[in-house]
């Protein structure tokens, strides 16, 4: 099998993991029986925020996964994988607060645009493995941006900013908090 053909697979298995794994995301919190360290990596309520760790955590994940088979055939894996990331985690908000100008929020819109946001990611990923030569520097400040995007979705469970952005829909709470 070509290595191109190999990440192509990966990706698309990547893709399918972060949906599936993303979804059940939404979701282990509550089954969970609000365990804290469980709200860490899943949404704790309904706020625009929590939603952005569905494609978050499975994306990093994945990226743990594919470390090993693939880091050596790709010379900017993380920094594909990082960028892929981020396109998901905006691509999510910028829909949301798009079509909520015009009308409510619709759980199909949502669950789309999830889907969507995870497929673009894992497109871009792919687009930018085919770009060779990148500096160590950017390999390293790939690592070190999901690092503190890790870090920050954690903290911002517990403690979250008193913004819109992390206000549950539903109760008008804020992180873990929220019933």
């Amino acid at each position: 099998m070509l290595p191109s053909k190999k990440v192509l697979i990966y990706e698309i298995v990547g893709t399918l993991f972060i949906i599936l794994l993303g979804s059940a995301f939404h979701f282990t919190y509550e089954l969970s029986g609000r365990v804290a360290v469980v709200g860490a990596f899943s949404a704790v309520n309904e706020s625009v925020w929590e939603h952005l760790k569905l494609p978050f955590w499975p994306s990093l994940l994945w990226m743990l996964i594919e470390i090993y088979p693939l880091r050596k055939a790709i010379s900017n894996f993380f920094t594909a994988k990082t960028i892929g990331t981020i396109v998901m985690i905006v691509i999510i908000p910028a829909v949301f607060y798009a079509y909520t100008v015009f009308t409510e929020e619709i759980l199909a819109v949502d669950i789309a645009t999830f889907m969507i946001a995870v497929i673009v990611g894992q497109i871009v990923t792919c687009r930018l493995f085919k770009k060779t030569n990148p500096s160590k520097r950017t390999e390293t400040i790939a690592i070190i941006v999901i690092v503190l995007l890790a870090i920050v979705f954690i903290s911002f469970t517990f403690y979250p900013p008193h913004l819109s952005i992390f206000q549950d829909s539903n109760t008008g709470q804020y992180g873990i908090a929220s019933p």
